[in-house]
C-alpha cells in the first residue's frame, strides 16, 4: 500500500512538473505538440458548427483546456477557409478565449487558429514556412496541437498564431489603426457594384469609390477605407511617393518570400490574396503574410490558365509579374531600379540562409519527427501514413500532384542561385565603425561619424539611421571623398557624419551599398538588429 501511494505521488509530481515546464514555455515553442481539449454541452456539436459556418460566423460556447489549464465560456467555430466541408470528420477550428470574458487569455494569446493543413501531406508547410518568414519580417508563430472534443480524439492540427490585436501590439506597438485582411469575400456573398472593376481580388489596383473595395478586402478596424484608397492611388498613380504610405522594404521581403517558396495562395499567385495590411504609427502600411498551407508549390496557378508542372514550379521566374499591371505591388515597385535590386537581394538572402546550406531539410525532418507518432495514431488525418513519410521527397496524389518539399526546393534553390538576376555579385561591406574620441583629447565627440569599406565598384552607399526605435529610419548618402575622416578620396572608405538632435545620445543604423547590378546590406539582419552606438561609449 505504501509503495502504491508513493508511486502515485511520484507520478503526480512528475505530471505537475511537466505542466509547470510547459507553462513556462511560449505557447508556440517550435517542435512541440500542445494538448487542446474542447468540451460542449451539445452532443451534436458538429452539426451546430456546420450550421453556424453556413449561415454566418457565430460561435458555439464551450470550455477549453490548454495543456491542463481550463478556460470556460470560450467561443468556437469552424475556420472560415476553403478547407471547410459540411459533415467532414475534420475541419479547421477557430477558438476565441475572450468570447465572454474579454480579459481571458493564454500567455497573452486570445485567439487560437487550428489548421487542418489542407493539401499538405507533409504537415509542415505552415510551420516551416512561418519559421523562415519570421527571420525577415513579422509573421505568425506556429507549432502543433493534438485535439480532443468531448473526450474523443479529433486529430493532430497545425497550431498557428492569429494575426489579431495581440499580434499587432507585439510587432507594431498598436492595434487601433487601419487594418485589413486582404482576401476577397466569399463569392456567394459578393455584391456586384456598378462601376467597379471585376476580378481584382486584393491586388491593390486603384478604384475611386470605397464601395469597390468591399468585395476584395475585409476591414478589421473601425475605419480605414480612405487610407486604403490613398495607398492604391499612390501605388498606381504616384509610385515615387509610395514610401510615405507603404513599408516598401518589408513588402519586398514578403514578395521575395512568396516567390522563393513558391507560395502562390498569396499576392504573388493568381488571386492576389491571403495577406494583411496594417498601418503603423509612422503612417506606413505593413504587409503581413497569411495562410501558408499551400506554400512549397501545393497551389500551382499564377494566372487564369492551367496549373504549372513540377519543372515550371522549380524554375518559377524570380521576376514573375514584374510587367503585370494588374499586380501593382510587384510591377510598380520593381519598376524602380533600387527596389528591384533590394528585392533580388532578399531572394538571394532567403535562398542562401535556408536552402543552399541545407538548413530547411534538417528542420523539415525534425518537424516531421515531432509529430510522427501522434499522426500515425490520428484516425482522422487527411493522408495515409505512407504519404506522410514520402511527402518530403516525392509528389503525392495523381490529380492534385502536391510536390515533395525537397523534390521542389533542391532544384529551385539551384535554379535561383544561378539565375542571371540573382547571381550578380553585390558590393562587399566591411570595416564598419563609428569614430570615437581621439586618444588624450579633451574634445568630446558630439556627432556620429560612420565609416565603412565598400568593395565591388559601389556606385551609391547609404546609411539608414534613427535615434529612437519607435521612429522611421532616415537616410543619408555616404561619400568616398576623404572629408569624413575616412582617409583619402577614392580609397573605398566611405563616410558620413550625422548630428543627433539635442538630448539624443544613441543611434541605430544600417548600411546599403549599391553597384550596377545588385545591392548589399550590413548587417544582414538589419530588419531586427541594426547596428547601435552611443555618444557615451564613443567618449570613453
Amino acid at each position: 500500500m505504501y509503495r502504491s501511494i508513493t508511486f502515485f505521488v511520484f507520478l503526480f509530481s512528475l505530471s505537475t512538473f511537466s505542466l509547470i515546464a510547459q507553462s513556462d514555455q511560449d505557447y508556440y515553442e517550435p517542435n512541440n505538440i500542445r494538448n487542446i481539449d474542447i468540451s460542449f454541452e451539445q452532443s451534436n456539436w458538429m452539426q451546430i458548427l456546420d450550421s453556424l459556418r453556413i449561415y454566418g460566423n457565430d460561435l458555439l460556447i464551450g470550455n477549453v483546456t490548454l495543456d491542463g489549464q481550463l478556460y470556460e465560456d470560450v467561443g468556437v467555430r469552424w475556420q472560415a477557409s476553403k478547407a471547410f466541408r459540411v459533415g467532414a470528420d475534420r475541419n479547421g477550428i477557430h477558438i476565441e478565449l475572450d468570447y465572454i470574458d474579454k480579459d481571458q487569455n493564454h500567455q497573452g494569446y486570445q485567439t487560437l487558429k487550428l489548421s487542418k493543413a489542407l493539401r499538405d501531406p507533409s504537415m509542415i508547410r505552415e510551420v516551416l514556412g512561418y519559421e523562415i518568414a519570421r527571420k525577415y519580417m513579422p509573421a505568425p508563430e506556429a507549432n502543433y496541437a493534438s485535439i480532443k472534443v468531448n473526450d474523443s480524439p479529433y486529430g493532430v492540427f497545425v497550431n498557428v498564431e492569429a494575426v489579431d490585436d495581440n499580434f499587432l501590439e507585439k510587432h507594431f506597438g498598436s492595434s487601433d489603426n487601419a487594418f485589413f485582411k486582404c482576401t476577397p469575400r466569399d463569392q456567394k456573398k459578393t455584391i456586384n457594384i456598378k462601376g467597379c472593376k471585376n476580378n481584382l481580388h486584393s491586388s491593390l489596383e486603384y478604384e475611386k469609390k470605397a464601395s469597390c473595395y468591399t468585395n476584395n478586402f475585409q476591414i478589421r478596424s473601425s475605419d480605414g477605407w480612405d487610407d486604403l484608397i490613398d495607398l492604391t492611388n499612390i501605388l498606381n498613380n504616384e509610385p515615387e511617393k509610395i514610401e510615405s504610405l507603404l513599408n516598401v522594404d518589408r513588402t519586398l521581403w514578403m514578395l521575395a518570400f512568396n516567390n522563393v517558396l513558391v507560395s502562390l495562395e498569396s499576392y504573388s499567385g493568381y488571386a492576389s490574396q491571403n495577406y494583411y495590411l496594417y498601418k503603423d504609427a509612422k503612417g506606413q502600411f505593413n504587409p503581413i503574410i497569411g495562410d501558408l498551407n499551400f506554400a512549397f508549390g501545393s497551389l500551382k496557378r499564377v494566372d487564369s490558365q492551367s496549373d504549372l508542372n513540377l519543372k515550371q514550379l522549380q524554375r518559377l521566374d524570380p521576376l514573375l509579374h514584374a510587367d503585370n499591371a494588374t499586380k501593382p505591388l510587384i510591377s510598380q515597385l520593381l519598376s524602380n531600379p533600387l527596389y528591384k535590386k533590394m528585392y533580388l537581394n532578399h531572394i538571394r538572402s532567403i535562398v542562401y540562409d535556408n536552402f543552399e546550406n541545407g538548413w530547411y531539410q534538417k528542420e523539415a525532418e525534425a518537424l516531421q519527427s515531432t509529430i510522427n507518432n501522434a499522426l500515425v495514431a490520428d484516425q482522422k488525418k487527411e493522408y495515409a501514413n505512407a504519404d506522410f513519410r514520402k511527402s518530403l521527397n516525392s509528389t503525392i496524389g495523381k490529380r492534385s500532384k502536391i510536390p515533395g518539399i525537397l523534390e521542389l526546393m533542391t532544384k529551385r534553390s539551384k535554379y535561383l542561385k544561378k539565375h542571371d538576376e540573382v547571381a550578380v555579385f553585390p558590393p562587399e561591406i566591411s570595416e564598419i565603425k563609428i569614430l570615437g574620441r581621439e586618444k588624450f583629447s579633451n574634445t568630446l565627440v558630439e556627432d556620429f561619424t560612420i565609416n565603412a569599406k565598400i568593395d565591388k565598384r559601389a556606385k551609391r552607399v547609404m546609411v539608414f539611421y534613427r535615434f529612437n526605435a519607435e521612429d522611421a529610419f532616415e537616410q543619408a548618402f555616404m561619400a568616398d571623398d576623404g572629408t569624413h575622416k575616412d582617409g583619402e578620396a577614392g580609397d573605398k572608405i566611405f563616410g558620413v557624419t550625422i548630428s543627433p538632435p539635442n538630448g539624443q545620445d544613441s543611434i541605430e543604423y544600417y548600411i546599403l551599398a549599391e553597384n550596377v547590378g545588385a545591392v548589399a546590406f550590413s548587417p544582414s539582419n538589419y530588419m531586427f538588429e541594426p547596428y547601435e552606438e552611443t555618444l557615451e561609449a564613443l567618449n570613453k
